[in-house]
């Protein structure tokens, strides 16, 4: 498949990929994420190594695009854990409770 990695033309195929990636240890995960064979690998990371250019030549977006068209998972960024809702006052637990609208 052609597809173009900081505005150059690259022809990957999903073998080669997977022929690029063998013996490739994944780097800590910080990110966005590709599922190569059993191991998932940063994105940046599988770009640098199948494109041979410097990480900062590229974004996250023009790798996850070619390598979700070559069939493989992609992952996005790792959600944060959601904000604990605040603690209601008593007067509020209370018209809770009898069914008024709460106001925090």
């Amino acid at each position: 498949m052609r597809c173009v990695i900081a505005r150059f033309p690259f022809d990957l195929t999903k073998s080669g990929v997977l022929e690029s990636m063998k013996g490739v240890k994944p780097e800590p995960i910080a990110g966005e994420s590709v599922i190569i064979g059993r191991r998932q690998y940063p994105v940046k990371q599988v770009g640098q190594i199948i494109t041979r250019q410097d990480r900062r030549d590229f974004s996250a977006g023009e790798v996850v695009r070619a390598m979700t068209l070559l069939g493989f998972t992609c992952r996005g960024l790792p959600q944060a854990a959601a904000a604990p809702e605040p603690a209601l006052t008593p007067l509020q637990r209370a018209s809770a409770m009898l069914g008024s609208p709460v106001s925090v």
